[in-house]
């Protein structure tokens, strides 16, 4: 198969296409044959990758639209295709300022996900080069390797075997016996002896020799030769679940977590979402509902007034009853209590709506089923009574809360108690927060209204 060295970025939902036609269609991205063969493979599969793309006619084009995952997938011939947040998609920059702003959107989020804890937002070299989200991991674990390089590597003891002329360690005897019978000028031995070969070093070489297969940036492919030369008398990990297993950061050896965490990831899978298929690609995907949920919950937590609490994933109720069973939980992504009762409840979602469009017919883009969820959870956990608010991403049409609250109301079309806000969100490195709407007095739901950057 003929390799190809092809980088593509598109944001998600966006189109990709072998067809012809995909090379004058701005809308559709161009992809080699026998990588859209392959990504059309895992479509129409039993696997669960089959939920990362959907097969569709696109302007007379058949086409592989990508869902809501944000990353990178490597097609076997060496295709590189990185899907950023959509959020970028109608901005109003130039189409690479609209990529990188979107990337850094994405980084700033993950970050705030343990397994990516190591992530450094403000790398200068990420802006400066653009990176790709892959070549982004790939030199920050590079440069995490280079500066536990400079502090030394640590050896330790290591249990040796071997058929030596002279007596070191101890004899084993049955050994001796076995290979030395006729040969009694020499010693079977076993000795400590004190060496690099330790499995924190040959883990890191392990995930270095990945990496430097997958380095596209001059910059990290030349920093990985260089890695990969002081670790050329460390062996690679032959098991690399047994090594983790036996894995012990001693004292003195702190500097080493930062790199073996992101061996962790690399060797045992960077993403949620990683497929390792018979040819090997990989792909390193997020989806972007669960990461949005997350840090959108990490951030109010931090926003909380004293006395208020906030609640992921509550199972406090179902919908119905049927029997004597309880059927469909009810589960909003947050809830604000005090003293356990039930304040306010937040629902996130990863969805593009559009203030332009805040007439009767398009509504802004709002979803109907969101509705019909939210009024449940109002009436389920807030008994009819209070604020509920949605909450989606900002961008660039949709840069303000919408104003006026949407009142669900009873038989007789009167308004109820039960407010819907809908809000952005707005991503930042520092000051992530909510615009809330000015009728609002946030303080009643148990947040502060204002966030100081730190």
């Amino acid at each position: 198969m003929q390799s190809s060295n092809r980088a593509v970025c598109l944001f998600e939902n966006g189109f990709l296409s072998s067809d012809s036609g995909a090379l004058v269609e701005s809308t559709v991205k161009h992809v080699s044959d026998s990588c859209y063969q392959y990504l059309k493979r895992l479509c129409l599969s039993d696997s669960k990758e089959r939920q990362l793309l959907r097969l569709r006619q696109y302007k007379g084009m058949e086409v592989l639209q990508v869902q809501n995952y944000a990353g990178v997938i490597m097609a076997p011939d060496g295709t590189q295709i990185e899907i950023l947040p959509k959020v970028g998609r109608h901005s109003e920059l130039a189409e690479k300022d609209a990529q990188l702003e979107s990337r850094s959107t994405l980084l700033v989020m993950l970050k705030t996900l343990r397994t990516f804890r190591h992530i450094q937002t403000n790398n200068a070299n990420i802006e400066k080069q653009r990176m790709p989200l892959l070549d982004v991991f790939i030199g920050q674990f590079l440069e995490s390797v280079n500066r536990l390089v400079k502090r030394g590597l640590r050896s330790d003891y290591v249990k040796c075997e071997d058929n030596l002329f002279f007596l070191k360690g101890k004899l084993n005897s049955g050994k001796q016996l076995r290979h030395n019978f006729i040969n009694r000028h020499k010693f079977y031995c076993e000795y400590d002896e004190f060496l690099q070969d330790r499995p924190a070093n040959r883990l890191i070489h392990t995930a270095l020799e990945v990496v430097s297969k997958l380095a596209r940036s001059s910059r990290n492919e030349k920093l990985s030769r260089e890695l990969l030369v002081v670790f050329q008398d460390i062996p690679k990990s032959a098991d690399p679940s047994v090594d983790f297993s036996r894995l012990k950061i001693d004292r003195g050896m702190d500097y080493y977590r930062e790199p073996l965490d992101w061996t962790k990831l690399i060797l045992k899978g960077l993403s949620p979402q990683s497929m390792y298929g018979s040819s090997d690609a990989i792909s390193l995907l997020f989806p972007m509902e669960a990461v949005f949920e997350s840090f959108v919950s990490i951030t109010l937590e931090q926003q909380c007034l004293p006395c208020y609490q906030l609640r992921t994933q509550s199972k406090q109720t179902h919908f119905v009853m049927h029997g004597e069973s309880q059927w469909f939980q009810l589960k909003p992504d947050l809830l604000i209590q005090k003293s356990e009762q039930n304040i306010a409840v937040l629902d996130t979602k990863w969805k593009l709506l559009n203030q332009a469009l805040g007439n009767g017919s398009d509504k802004y883009g709002l979803s109907q089923a969101d509705f019909y969820q939210m009024f449940a959870y109002g009436h389920n956990y807030l008994n009819g009574r209070g604020d509920m608010i949605l909450i989606y991403p900002k961008q660039d049409n949709f840069k303000q809360a919408i104003q006026v609250a949407f009142d669900f109301t009873d038989l007789a079309g009167v308004p109820t108690s039960l407010k819907l806000w809908v809000v952005p969100f707005e991503i930042k490195e520092k000051g992530s927060r909510v615009l809330w709407p000015d009728a609002l007095d946030v303080a009643t739901i148990g947040l502060k209204s204002t966030v100081i950057e730190g």
